[in-house]
């Protein structure tokens, strides 16, 4: 099968791209699934009700969040009720939603989506590396899942790299959401799972990790906040990762890095 998954969503621009691109990115490559995440749609911290819509409406299958996962109010409610959009696994006991979600796809395909917090340079969070490994091990790949995506949204690429090592032929693939930044060093590691350490987002590359550069360039230089940070509102690229996979172990056999529009360099999946 093949997947798409988006990094951070960041603000209108991001939201806006997601909706003109998406749809077409799926026909184009007959995307079997698609995993965004979401964390930083709305005015960038959390995410919405209708924001959560519009990239299910875009094609999203699962929509999955971060540390700002409960950054708009709203979502302590609706999480419950919305089946697609999950959490991180490892957020305290009694948090609101689901951290996991075993879900069918739009050509059959059984894909099970993890999403968990690191704790490198983060806040608190539970063991990620014992929570994925039970969830899979509910769930196994092969046998239940024909794929299993774990969203890793952590500040240190050393802590997903671990992950994916970790969990080495038994995932289809570990990627790492949060920084923004997306990285050059996606493969697939000896056990078959493919591994990319950060996504990057769906945003203006033409700002600070998408947040318009006057404020967050004015708090380096003098340590004074002079103001709400603000997401910038040029065009976006959309930067994730696409997986192919063998149909009998659901292991990778191909990754390759999604960046389209927007100031960066493009480059599109080309599969055979």
């Amino acid at each position: 099968m093949r997947f798409l998954f988006l990094g951070d969503v960041v603000g209108r621009s991001g939201r806006d791209a997601v909706a003109e691109r998406l749809p077409g990115i799926i026909d184009r490559y007959k995307f079997d699934f698609v995993v965004v995440n979401g964390e930083n749609a709305s005015h960038g911290r959390g995410l919405t009700e209708p924001h959560f819509k519009g990239l299910r409406d875009a094609g999203a299958d699962i929509v999955t969040l971060g540390d700002h996962a409960f950054d708009q109010r709203d979502t302590l409610s609706f999480i419950e009720r919305e089946t697609t959009l999950i959490r991180p696994l490892n957020m305290a006991p009694g948090t609101p939603g689901r951290g996991a979600m075993f879900v069918e796809g739009r050509n059959g395909h059984r894909v099970l989506v993890i999403n968990a917090l690191g704790r490198v340079f983060m806040g608190p969070a539970d063991d990620p590396f014992r929570a994925v490994e039970a969830a899979v091990a509910a769930c196994p790949l092969g046998e239940q899942a024909d794929a299993i995506i774990v969203d890793f949204h952590t500040e240190a690429t050393s802590e997903i790299q671990g992950m994916g090592f970790f969990m080495d032929g038994r995932v289809s693939l570990v990627v790492g959401t949060h920084t923004h930044i997306p990285t050059a060093d996606h493969r697939i590691l000896k056990g078959g799972t493919a591994l990319m350490a950060d996504a990057g987002m769906c945003g203006d590359f033409d700002s600070i990790i998408g947040v318009d550069a006057e404020e967050p360039l004015n708090r380096f230089l003098t340590g004074i906040a002079n103001g709400r940070f603000t997401p910038a509102e040029g065009e976006a690229t959309l930067c994730g990762v696409a997986v192919e996979t063998d149909p009998r172990s659901g292991l990778a056999v191909k990754v390759l890095p999604v960046r389209l529009g927007g100031t960066l360099a493009q480059a599109e999946p080309v599969f055979d």
